[in-house]
Order: C-alpha cells, then sequence, then structure tokens
C-alpha cells in the first residue's frame, strides 16, 4: 500500500479555495509513494505561492486555459477540454484519471476516470436558499452535465458522509460513491503562547461561506478579528474587524499558529480545509451547526446557529474571555485533527485506486472506505 509502482496518473484541479490544497497535496504524496502524477490546473493559473506548494515533488505541473464548469454552464469550453485532455491522455498514457470536477469524466477515458466531488452550484444553491435562477436553460444544462459525469466514472469519492448523500439526493447517481476525509500533514506544534485575536479565512463574495454574519457579529468584540480571503476594495466592516485580502497560504498558516479562536459561520461546506488546518494550529473552533461540522468536529468545538450574529458574537464573547475553556477547546480540536491526516487520506485513495485497476470483478468496497482501514 505504501508505494504505487510508478502507477501513471492524471489529477485535474483547479485552484480556487481548498481544491488546490487538496489536489496539490494528494498529488505530491502520490509522488512521494512512487506514482507519477501530472497536476492538470483548469480556470484561472496558480499563483506562485500555489506552485511552491509542489515545488519540492516530483509533480509534473500542466497549466491549461479551460473553463471550470461552474463558471461555464452552458458548455462551450467542452469539446476544447475533450480535445486537450484527450490528447493528453493519448501522450501520456495514465493508468488513473482522477478528476476534481464532475463533467470531464463522461470523456471517452481509455482508464479508469474518478470523480473527486467537492462542491456543486445546486448543492450550494440550495443551502444559500437562493435557488430560483437555477431553472434557467444554462444551469439546467450544468445540472445534467454533473449528473453524466457521476454516470460515467468508475468511482465517484466525497470528502464527508454530509456531503455524499447530498449529491446522492440531487443527482440519484448509479454507483454509490465513497466517503475519503480530506486530509493535511501534522502542523508543527503551536506557540505556548496564543495571540489575542480571531481568525476566518473566506472569500468576502461567497454568500456560502457567510462572513457577512460575522462582519455582525465581530464588531463590538473587545478582541479583534482578522479575515483571509479575496474581499472587494469597497468592502469594510467595523473597526475591530480587519479585513486582509487574499493572503499565501504559507502566511494564512502562521496566522493560524497564532490565532487563539478560528470561526466560521459558513451555510455550506462540503468538508472545509480550513478549519482543520486551524485545528491542526491549534486553534478553538467555532462553527456554523451544519452537518458537515457535526460530523467531522461533534465534541471538539463550539457549534452556533449560523444566521444569528447575536450568538456568535456572545460564543465569542465568552470563549475570548475564558482561558481555561479556550484551551481545552484548543486541545480538544488539535486532538481531533489528527484523525484527518495525509496518511490516512492516501491510505484510502490507494485502496480505491488498487480497486479499480485490479483485474476481473471488482471488489465491493463500503460508501465510507475509511472505515475499512
Amino acid at each position: 500500500m505504501n508505494r504505487l509502482s510508478d502507477l501513471r496518473i492524471l489529477l485535474t484541479t483547479d485552484t480556487i479555495g481548498g481544491v488546490w490544497t487538496y489536489a496539490s497535496g494528494l498529488a505530491s504524496a502520490l509522488a512521494s509513494r512512487g506514482a507519477d502524477v501530472h497536476l492538470v490546473t483548469m480556470g484561472p493559473p496558480p499563483r506562485e505561492d500555489q506552485r511552491a506548494m509542489i515545488s519540492a515533488s516530483s509533480v509534473h505541473l500542466v497549466e491549461t486555459s479551460l473553463a471550470l464548469e461552474w463558471q461555464d454552464p452552458e458548455g462551450r469550453n467542452v469539446a476544447a477540454a475533450r480535445r486537450f485532455l484527450g490528447g493528453l491522455e493519448a501522450r501520456l498514457r495514465p493508468d488513473m484519471v482522477h478528476l476534481n470536477s464532475f463533467r470531464e469524466a463522461a470523456f471517452e477515458w481509455n482508464c479508469p476516470a474518478v470523480i473527486g466531488a467537492h462542491s456543486c452550484v445546486n448543492s450550494w444553491a440550495a443551502a444559500c436558499k437562493d435557488t430560483a435562477w437555477l431553472s434557467e436553460a444554462r444551469w439546467r444544462n450544468y445540472a445534467g452535465a454533473v449528473a453524466a459525469g457521476l454516470h460515467h466514472a468508475q468511482a465517484w469519492v466525497c470528502p464527508s458522509r454530509a456531503y455524499h448523500d447530498i449529491v446522492v439526493d440531487l443527482y440519484r447517481p448509479r454507483s454509490p460513491g465513497f466517503v475519503i476525509w480530506n486530509g493535511i500533514a501534522s502542523a508543527d506544534a503551536p506557540p505556548d503562547r496564543k495571540g489575542d485575536f480571531i481568525l476566518a479565512a473566506g472569500r468576502m463574495w461567497d454568500a456560502a461561506k457567510n462572513l457577512s454574519t460575522l462582519l455582525h457579529a465581530g464588531g463590538r468584540l473587545n478582541w479583534p478579528v482578522l479575515v483571509a480571503g479575496p474581499a472587494e476594495s469597497s468592502q469594510n466592516g467595523p473597526s475591530a474587524i480587519q479585513l486582509l485580502g487574499q493572503v499565501s497560504h504559507a502566511e494564512l498558516a502562521r496566522l493560524m499558529r497564532r490565532a487563539a479562536i478560528f470561526v466560521s459561520p459558513a451555510l455550506y461546506e462540503p468538508f472545509g480545509l480550513s478549519v482543520l488546518e486551524a485545528a491542526s494550529a491549534g486553534c478553538a473552533l467555532v462553527l456554523s451547526d451544519i452537518p458537515t461540522f457535526r460530523e467531522l468536529w461533534d465534541g471538539a468545538a463550539f457549534f452556533v446557529d449560523p444566521t444569528d450574529a447575536t450568538v456568535l458574537h456572545r460564543t465569542l464573547a465568552e470563549l475570548s474571555g475564558d482561558a481555561a475553556k479556550r484551551t481545552a477547546l484548543q486541545q480538544a480540536a488539535a486532538a481531533r485533527s489528527r484523525n484527518y491526516s495525509l496518511r490516512r487520506m492516501i491510505d484510502c485513495y490507494v485502496v480505491l485506486y488498487q480497486g479499480l485497476l485490479a483485474p476481473g470483478p471488482k471488489p465491493t468496497l463500503t460508501p465510507a472506505l475509511e472505515a475499512s482501514l
């Protein structure tokens, strides 16, 4: 299970949010076990700090200008994607194609195709209670492409049971799919003295991140609240809220090591890699009470109604003022984070890949694949 015997893997990714963190970590770890991995970007090109995340590995980076499926609901870029990826497969002859999107799984592949299902527009819209526009023809086309990809893939994987169940309800795929929790490498031990500030991370323009509720909740706190992530220049919060804008992954990791509390009031998170990274860095967690976070962090976080800024304010004020309670929660989050290790995630994917590549009938694997390890 530790060596992949030069298995050739074509792995696609986008560069927005946690998918890059997941894919670059997966690619680097697979390469370290002997796989020949080509990491193919779609959508915006990776930033220099993102390229640095794989620079020490033997991963081959292939940058494209292909559109992300949610940015191209009409499917205008599908023919170009089919030509490019088909040509890449013909040249590289991979043993496995791992797609971190849906629609490309319906292309004509000559090897098993696996979907990493990280998010979709329909589930995002449902969580944000903003679904009227999904009846437009272009978004019906998008939903059909997602369903077709799930139908054609040899396997599809979700990072949480909660999101797996959403995919089943929305698209009714023919295969049950698998649940493999995301994982990260262990962080360095946090400093003995954490800073007196609260940290959040996410795109301010993304309604699912629900950072507007945090802006309302954080203005009257004794501790400053730092928010890392893209924001419009016109966006401002109360004086206690510091909008940091886009920061590198390395800088966010440094902030997490210093922050005493990490807060995510998200309405929608299929996993939440930033929460895992913050927990591993020793932050106390204050999270929205949604199924994903309950699945992953129950007993190791404080949970709040994500629509209630008053409750969020009260919880953050209480935790910032109670050192004993904060320390206990920091320790609980750090301990729980060790359940979601990079090694465990890679072991699960190796089991899945080997099962799909084995000759003869495919083994029946439980949907919760991680339970077998």
